[in-house]
This record gives C-alpha cells, structure tokens and sequence, in this order.
C-alpha cells in the first residue's frame, strides 16, 4: 500500500539528530557517523521503524543503520524510533536512518564500510516474473551486500511470502552465501533473539507463518571471491 504523502516529515528529519541527509558523505566511513565505535549493523527497508528503534533499544552494544527510500516513512519511522527510545529512557546515540534508494546502495557504502549483519525483514516480494529482479534478495543485491558485509557476517532475512522464501534460498546459495540457520515456522522455532516487526504481528494474528533464515558467506566462495579479486 502506497503511503501518503507527509509534508511534516522532510522538515523534521533534517531537525533530527540520528538523520542523515547526505549518506553519500559516509560513504566509506560509517563508523564515524556514531559518538561511539561498535560493530555495525545495517536494516534495508526500515518502514514505520518499531523493528529499528526495539532492535536499537535491546542490542545497545551495536551501531544500527536503517534505511528505506521515502521520507515520508522515514519521517513515520522518526516519531516511534523518538518514542519507543524515550520509553525506555535510552539515547539514540546507536541508531541513524537515511532515506535511499537500496537498489543503488554502493552509492553510499563500500568496502571500507564493514556491516557485521544486515537485516531485510518483510521486503516487496515482486510476485511478478518481470518485477523479481528488484527483490532485496535477488542475486544482483547480495553481490552489492558483500561488498560492505564483513566476511564473517550474517543476513537475517524474514518474510510471510512462500514463494519468496523459497526462492531467495536459491539466491542465497548461487551468490555464495551457506544458510545457517533455517525455519518456515519462527513463532513455535527455537530461535531466541526475534524482534516483533509491525508487519510479522498483523502476518502471525493471521495465521501466516513466518519464515526466517541466517546466511554467511560460505567460506569456499569467500576464499574463491579473494583470490579472484587478488589477481
């Protein structure tokens, strides 16, 4: 669903402190963007932004990037990252959010940008064939990750979409990456760090169970991708 247009929100991110409006000038420096050094972590397609600000809020011992491509969601994302961060009577000080365009990521990350985890939690799911190549899990996007993820990095990926899932198992595996962690059904898994997003509560009241993986780079292709940049 499309979102309203939101004249209030361009004019508060560029009065927010943990916006970026020009993530093009941290490109290749990430880390200074926060007061404090820690492992980066990097979320694409943060809409409304409660996934960001709890993630943020429960793990302040990491540095949480998020991103999705409107300003008007971004500007949604703004207000409850503010509430949830003041509820629990935290700093943002581990927390930035810009608005981009993830297709084009390695316009503002590179190799000197090392993300320790990228989460893509409920993404457009381009049922259509025409439409599949703008997944953020297709193969073209996961060659632009391992540009900036670290090489003993993960990607946590969660979706309600069958069809996606399945296939982004096989995008995973044809751009190197080894599944390490697997489950079509993750409310009644074993898994203990899940974070509620808005979109898995509406999807698990449904009915609709969520799938979720872990993928590293598997270190076969990794050694390969080395030696190929090497020569």
């Amino acid at each position: 669903m499309r979102m309203r247009r939101k004249p209030w929100a361009r004019p508060e991110l560029e009065q927010c402190p943990f916006n970026i409006m020009n993530p093009k000038d941290y490109k290749g420096q990430w880390k200074t963007a926060f007061p404090k050094e820690q492992p980066l972590h990097l979320e694409l397609g943060c809409g409304k932004g409660v996934f960001t600000a709890c993630q943020g809020v429960k793990h302040p011992e990491y540095n949480l990037v998020a991103i999705d491509i409107k300003s008007d969601i971004l500007g949604v994302a703004k207000r409850n990252i503010e509430k949830i961060y003041e509820e629990n009577d935290v700093p943002t000080d581990n927390i930035r959010i810009f608005a981009h365009n993830i297709e084009q990521i390695l316009d503002v990350m590179d190799e000197k940008d090392q993300f320790d985890r990228i989460f893509i939690n409920f993404c457009n799911p381009w049922p259509k064939k025409k439409h599949k190549k703008k997944r953020l899990t297709y193969p073209r996007q996961l060659e632009y990750y391992k540009t900036f993820l670290s090489a003993d990095g993960e990607i946590w990926f969660k979706t309600d979409d069958d069809e996606l899932f399945e296939e982004s198992l096989e995008y995973f595996e044809t751009s190197g990456f080894a599944v390490t962690y697997l489950t079509r059904d993750l409310h009644n898994s074993d898994f203990p760090d899940n974070v509620i997003t808005e979109h898995e509560k509406k999807f698990s009241e449904e009915g609709i169970p969520i799938k979720f993986l872990i993928a590293k780079r598997d270190p076969k292709a990794l050694e390969k991708d080395e030696n190929t940049s090497s020569i």
